[in-house]
């Protein structure tokens, strides 16, 4: 793994994992469809913040926030745009001057801002500043609206364009993530090739996530490891985890080995025992394992 693509990474799983813990699993899954790209598309004639209110409205009611009146103002900022986290009962949205000239993004910007609402007032956050807002785009993302802030990655001879606290590899991670559980392939809506090669990179890791032991579907290769530190396992040796593998194994009769769910990030404890399948308590994925 190329870690300079991926140095969020412990955080974006763990705000997997705390999106599915806050919203609960049966939440998580009413998000099946993502936001549309016609959408969030500004008509050649449409009034600027005509066209913000709108938008804001179709991120809310994609997050199943309520329909509330939108004031929208551009001033020149620090941040890309704020919106206020009060319980409402409407939505105030301030964004950089520079989107009045750059509608294409706004919809991106939108989709993490109004994210930020549906964390606060679901009582869901991290105590850092940085984490809280590397959970704001994994949450985004991975409910559907999020894949605007990938799209929104730009570069080319003269410019360069990046949205939010992820790295596009790591939005291509949790896109990937969201395809798997979802059926959805987010490839289609992208306009920046850029996008589209870092969405592949962040796949390949999602992809490796789903076929590592003790995992059935694992290949050769990391079965053949998995089977030699099983064996010291069994005698009471080698637990603990080593680098470069993604379980640990725990003392114990018999002894448990702890790995990550493919799905939502929670750390798994299965005992070592062969064959089986296992019910994540969190996600509720059920998963073929071979321990």
């Amino acid at each position: 793994m190329d870690v300079a693509a991926f140095p969020h990474l412990p955080v974006v799983r763990a705000g997997l994992t705390a999106l599915y813990r806050g919203l609960g699993a049966e939440a998580v899954r009413g998000f099946a469809t993502s936001v549309l790209p016609v959408e969030v598309a500004f008509d050649d004639e449409e009034d600027l913040a005509a066209g913000v209110r709108r938008i804001t409205l179709v991120m809310a009611e994609h997050l199943r926030l309520p329909r509330a009146p939108v004031s929208v103002r551009f001033r020149r900022m620090p941040e890309a745009a704020w919106v206020e986290l009060t319980q409402g009962p409407g939505y105030a949205v301030e964004l950089h001057e520079r989107f009045a000239g750059q509608r294409r993004d706004i919809g991106a910007v939108l989709a993490h801002e109004v994210t930020h609402v549906l964390l606060h007032r679901a009582g869901l956050g991290f105590s850092g500043t940085e984490e809280n807002e590397i959970l704001t785009d994994t949450t985004a993302t991975y409910l559907g609206a999020g894949w605007l802030l990938l799209d929104a990655y730009r570069r080319d001879a003269l410019s360069s364009q990046r949205l939010g606290y992820l790295t596009p590899q790591e939005y291509g991670y949790v896109l990937a993530k969201r395809a798997a559980a979802f059926g959805e392939d987010p490839r289609v809506w992208f306009t920046s090739p850029q996008a589209y090669e870092a969405y592949g990179v962040g796949r390949e890791l999602a992809e490796r996530d789903a076929a590592r032991p003790p995992l059935a579907g694992a290949g050769a290769a990391g079965r053949g490891a998995y089977a030699a530190r099983r064996a010291l396992a069994l005698r009471g040796l080698g637990t603990g985890t080593r680098a470069g593998e993604s379980y640990a194994f725990e003392a114990g009769d018999p002894p448990r080995v702890a790995f990550a769910c493919p799905v939502c990030c929670q750390r798994l404890r299965l005992p070592v025992r062969g064959p089986m399948r296992a019910r994540c308590g969190v996600c509720g994925t059920v998963l073929d394992c071979d321990t």
